[in-house]
């Protein structure tokens, strides 16, 4: 009955705010006289996501025959630094650490599930938390480790975080950047008026087809308007957005958030704290998601460390990548290292 009528819940606060979408979107057909035109097909990336400087470009297939597509950069004998990526983003999200990180780690950045390169499985039910979780595992093993730092940011972060706790041997150390952990994160929607309200985006991609076509429209209009004032972002990189994202389309990108309710989370997953040394990285200006949402983190994990980057946006990893990558580095730097590559 619990599941139920949160069902209930959600679903009508969807319908509220497709509506209030969709009158938007009439209003924008009756201005323009016509519909607007959707995205673009792109067949040629571009020159950004092809400079050798970031790494090489490879592909594997797991254990459980998902090809997952990444960039990797630094000596294979080196301990593993994987990132995982958030919406709507794909591997060039963490060029920066990238460059950065590879003389000292074997740095993969993968494109996740449903994104870019990688496969895109059909159906709703292939983006469950527990599929996202599978793959991290199976990426690390498929790599040649036993274990790794996890570098993640937005949804990589609720995916990191639920890795840590359910495999702990597997994460050596966590980074999370502007993701809150998912228990604090529902408490202060539970609480915070604000961040409810900046959450709207959450219930509205619970419909089915609209939000695809909304995010697709006027040639993925949106990532114009997402990335329009980040710092370091040219029109390339937007460009390589759009093209990373035509591979894919967006219904497994948001199918992730098709699959977040409190009832999908696996039962009893934070029942012990997280054991790995936790650094979280924190875009203050982050409109999408509140400093609040930070509240009671310790509450999950035994040894964390929050750092704040004053003003920076929601894609804080690339806005102001040197302090972040110095906030990462002093970091791994003050951890003993114990990330060591599986033995053939």
């Amino acid at each position: 009955m619990a599941k139920l009528m949160q069902s209930l819940f959600v679903y009508s606060i969807a319908l509220f705010y497709g509506l209030l979408v969709s009158l938007r979107l009439l209003w924008e057909i009756i201005r323009n006289f016509g519909i607007p035109p959707g995205a673009k097909r792109r067949e040629t990336p571009p020159s950004c996501l092809l400079d050798p400087d970031l790494g090489e470009h490879n592909f594997l297939r797991t254990a459980s025959n998902l090809r997952i597509h990444y960039v990797a950069k630094g000596d294979p004998s080196k301990p593993l630094m994987l990132c995982l990526h958030g919406f709507p983003e794909f591997w060039y999200s963490w060029r920066y650490q990238l460059k950065a990180f590879s003389d000292d780690y074997r740095v993969v950045a993968m494109d996740m599930r449903g994104y870019a390169e990688s496969d895109h499985p059909t159906g709703r039910d292939q983006y469950k938390l527990s599929y996202l979780v599978n793959d991290v595992k199976e990426m690390v093993t498929a790599l040649g480790y036993s274990s790794c730092v996890l570098l993640c940011h937005d949804w990589g972060g609720v995916i990191g975080w639920s890795v840590a706790h359910i495999y702990p041997d597997l994460v050596d150390k966590l980074i999370v950047c502007n993701c809150p952990h998912p228990k604090c994160f529902q408490k202060c929607l539970q609480t915070s008026k604000e961040q409810f309200r900046s959450s709207w985006y959450l219930f509205f991609f619970q419909l089915p087809y609209l939000p695809e076509f909304i995010v697709e429209m006027d040639d993925y209009k949106m990532l114009n308007k997402a990335f329009e004032k980040v710092k370091n972002f040219t029109e390339e990189d937007v460009e390589a957005y759009k093209y990373a994202l035509s591979q894919s389309g967006f219904t497994g990108p948001i199918n992730y958030y098709r699959n977040v309710m409190p009832s999908d989370l696996p039962k009893g997953y934070t029942r012990t704290k997280i054991k790995a040394p936790t650094l979280v990285v924190w875009g203050t200006g982050d409109v999408a998601l509140l400093k609040e949402t930070l509240a009671g983190t310790d509450e999950y994990v035994a040894d964390l460390t929050i750092k704040y980057v004053d003003g920076a946006s929601h894609w804080v990893q690339m806005e102001e990548y040197d302090q972040v990558n110095k906030h990462i580095r002093d970091f791994l730097n003050a951890q003993p290292r114990q990330t060591l590559k599986k033995p053939d």
